[in-house]
């Protein structure tokens, strides 16, 4: 009877508080079930189970964005020239939160990167192992471009800085990709052994998975309509400076051991090159 006495809007800020707080609990609920019915399934690498727990995230916060506004639109609609100014005032304040949403938004809608990929965005490189709407979180590579060793560091990354810097997405690939060594030497120093010594390296390292990698980029130029790269080791010559020569070998690898591959390939050429007790 109280309830009468009062204005409409008054009367349904209760109930409306009520729904919202039931809403919440049920859309936990259902977050915890779903979670908990992904982790039990059996035969999911642990990237998909990753992935699929970011999906999950990320539906149910647009679930309840979308039934808060359900929820409140009678409120929306009766405080809308004052939401309007509160929402010019919100904007303003959190400019930095629309532009991570608005690199979302980006990434998703140009499929970018996902969960387990191998990425650089600026300065920052390594595997992708979480993201949201705000924010990607890195497992560092490095130090460097050349070494593929985690650092044992997590990068958060907002997602505002892919409005504008590009993003290199090392495992666009797949299973396999195409991995480049730079080896430098002194023009006096007789490159075109180390020329064949590299060759011979990189073929014996590779030769239990060239194979693979060939057929994977067979079904790579089927699937995306391209030019796929040749997997054969070869070498290009580069005279990057006045008195050196650097030997640029070209490999196939898997994606997830490039820094393996690579480390073995220089131990034979470094082996053969400059045999133990050979003076230099």
């Amino acid at each position: 009877m109280i309830l009468n006495w009062l204005p409409y809007s008054d009367r349904t800020l209760p109930a409306d508080a009520f729904s919202t707080v039931a809403f919440l609990v049920a859309v936990v609920l259902l977050r915890f079930v779903l979670v908990r019915a992904l982790a039990q399934r059996e035969g999911l690498s642990v990237e998909a189970r990753r992935r699929g727990m970011v999906h999950i995230r990320t539906v149910m916060l647009l679930v309840f964005v979308m039934g808060l506004v359900f929820i409140w639109a009678h409120e929306l609609r009766t405080f809308a020239v004052s939401l309007v100014a509160f929402v010019v005032a919100i904007v303003i304040a959190t400019k930095e939160l629309i532009l991570c949403l608005s690199g979302a938004v980006l990434r998703a809608a140009t499929n970018a990167y996902s969960v387990g990929d191998r990425v650089q965005i600026g300065e920052a490189r390594g595997d992708v192992v979480d993201l949201d709407m705000f924010a990607t979180t890195i497992l560092e590579i490095g130090p460097g471009k050349g070494f593929h060793q985690y650092t044992g560091r997590a990068l958060v990354v907002p997602n505002s800085v892919l409005l504008n810097t590009p993003v290199v997405n090392e495992a666009f690939m797949g299973d396999y990709a195409v991995h480049v060594i730079s080896v430098p030497l002194a023009l006096g120093e007789d490159w075109r052994k180390a020329e064949g010594l590299l060759l011979e390296a990189a073929h014996a390292e590779c030769a239990s998975f060239i194979e693979d990698a060939r057929s994977h980029m067979r079904k790579l130029e089927h699937k995306q309509s391209l030019d796929a790269p040749s997997v054969e080791p070869r070498i290009s010559l580069e005279i990057a400076e006045p008195g050196r020569i650097n030997l640029l070998l070209r490999i196939p690898s898997p994606a997830r051991r490039k820094g393996r591959v690579e480390q073995a390939i220089l131990r034979r050429f470094m082996d053969g090159f400059y045999p133990p007790g050979a003076a230099h």
